[in-house]
């Protein structure tokens, strides 16, 4: 436990201290296996590194940019305020990262099929966007009420050539298209890799999709030394798996000076099956491939759990988190629904920028912290995707009106 940023971890059988490994049906052990040893191989193959950055720069549109937030940071009036704007890659948010890894090592490994599991469509986008650049089928699965909620996103999936199946099992959101997806790929291993889109699941997954998304961390790290000549007070970020956060935080992990702030959804408040903040209320437990904090019962069975934003509407955390929560290297916090959408129109409102509610979810958080910061004192928060996919459900919920 005292070297919080040991770069070798997980360890071989994919653990952080208690939390992640490998707990699946032994039919996807072979599997899991395979990918773990193509991805390490991979992560040591100057072609593949090469590929993938030539295609992040090329495609995905790669160095985003620090923004210093000008107006926000005069508005809150303390600590100076930069965003990471990963809402400017292709596809509009972080997601795109991994997907463009994973289809890269799909396509090492022989396979013409990908699946993908989605909250908020973006991963869903980014998957069907990478499917379709290299020829692959691709089908996407998604709760039946995530695909009311995030109908645009539904509707970009099919345009890029994917096959969009509702889930209308159990809540109908994040859990359940995770269920089928993971039934799908045990039924047609031969053939299909699974986009796993977040830091979850099972072995190599969660070290996996860090390692894909820490590009934020690396560019965010090189450009605020650029800018200010100085590494950052706070970094502070969404998390639902995790991915965009551990992105953020997993280069900073040596730096003791740089807090790390990641903010879970509050939904309608800390109350059984209103909110998605595993850590307030949450318990150790085993859901879809690892073990990590998870918001069940005292018998063990998933509760139900709400947030305005589908991305961040999921009863587990990844892995990495719970380890770094416990090491005390990272806090977490949440933000409410209301927070999130008030933190959404001020973005909006002050900067021109509107964010996912995924994102806006940190930059409620930022509203709290910076004004209780010096004016010296520098943040990031990792704007990880933009809001076009929620502007109709926040309209909805803020009352605006249409011109008559």
């Amino acid at each position: 436990m005292s070297a919080v940023a040991e770069t070798t971890l997980p360890d071989v059988t994919g653990h952080f201290g208690p939390y992640g490994g490998r707990y699946v049906p032994e039919t996807l052990m072979h599997p899991l296996q395979e990918l773990e040893e193509e991805y390490f191989r991979a992560q040591h193959d100057p072609e593949f590194q090469r590929e993938l950055s030539y295609y992040l720069k090329e495609f995905v549109g790669r160095p985003s940019p620090l923004y210093f937030a000008e107006r926000l940071t005069k508005e809150l009036g303390g600590a100076k305020i930069y965003l990471k704007r990963e809402d400017l890659n292709h596809t509009g948010a972080h997601k795109i990262n991994n997907a463009m890894g994973q289809i890269l090592l799909a396509k090492r490994m022989g396979k013409t099929r990908i699946i993908a599991e989605t909250g908020a469509g973006q991963h869903g986008v980014a998957s069907a966007t990478v499917a379709a650049m290299f020829g692959m089928k691709c089908v996407i699965y998604m709760g039946a009420v995530d695909c009311q909620r995030q109908e645009l996103n539904v509707y970009r999936m099919k345009m890029l050539g994917a096959e969009v199946v509702p889930v209308h099992a159990g809540q109908k959101t994040l859990k359940e298209a995770v269920n089928e997806a993971m039934r799908d790929w045990v039924t047609n291993l031969r053939s299909t890799h699974y986009i796993l889109g977040t830091a979850y699941g099972a072995h190599p997954y969660p070290v996996m999709v860090r390692n894909f998304q820490r590009i934020i961390g690396d560019e965010a790290r090189a450009q605020i030394l650029e800018k200010e000549k100085r590494l950052p007070d706070m970094l502070i970020a969404c998390v639902g798996g995790g991915s965009n956060a551990i992105g953020l935080f997993y280069p900073f992990l040596d730096d003791k000076s740089v807090k790390l702030v990641g903010v879970e959804a509050g939904g309608l408040g800390i109350k059984p099956e209103q909110h998605a903040a595993r850590f307030q209320g949450g318990s150790l437990g085993v859901l879809q491939g690892t073990r990590s904090y998870i918001l069940q019962d005292e018998f063990g069975q998933i509760q139900s759990t709400h947030s305005v934003s589908a991305g961040l509407d999921y009863a587990a955390v990844g892995p990495e988190h719970a380890w770094l929560r416990d090491a005390r290297r990272a806090e977490y916090t949440y933000a409410t629904d209301d927070q999130a959408l008030e933190a959404f129109m001020k973005l909006a409102r002050l900067e021109g920028i509107i964010p996912a509610l995924e994102s806006a979810h940190a930059v409620a958080e930022c509203m709290v912290r910076a004004p209780k910061m010096s004016k010296n004192a520098l943040l990031i928060v990792n704007l990880s995707g933009r809001g076009d996919k929620d502007v109709a459900q926040v309209a909805d919920k803020v009352k605006l009106e249409m011109p008559k």
